[in-house]
């Protein structure tokens, strides 16, 4: 849960690089959420008023770790926009989450599994003597 958590409370933060790990359980928390939302919008008739709100509400966030997913694997953050492609375009970006990111650093920034320095912690300062 603290996964999902983080990811909403770097919801504009489009910079930096997201582990596999924390794209995957926010995917499955959002996944968990929207299936709970639409089943209680059909039991009291509003489908979709409840779903509706809440994908408006974490648009950003969804994208946010998306665009950061995809740099850590070495792409840009455009190539989100690879889900506009039907059919093809979401598979395209589902590879791209599942791909192992780039090992050390990066353009986008320092490899999330190096320590304390991915999106979620304090600026990454390197212990001495490691570099």
């Amino acid at each position: 849960m603290n996964f999902y958590l983080d990811v909403l409370k770097q919801y504009t933060n489009f910079a930096g690089r997201a582990r596999r790990q924390e794209y995957w359980m926010f995917a499955l928390f959002h996944f968990i959420i929207i299936v709970v939302l639409v089943v209680l919008d059909r039991i009291i008739g509003s489908y979709p008023l409840l779903y509706a709100l809440y994908t408006l509400a974490t648009f950003l966030p969804t994208l946010a770790v998306t665009v950061r997913r995809l740099h850590d694997t070495g792409k840009s953050g455009w190539m989100a926009l690879l889900g506009l492609i039907p059919c093809v375009g979401g598979i395209i970006l589902i590879v791209f989450a599942a791909t192992e990111g780039t090992p050390g650093d990066n353009q986008y920034g320092p490899n999330p599994k190096a320590g304390p320095g991915y999106t979620g912690g304090p600026p990454y300062t390197p212990a001495p003597g490691q570099y």
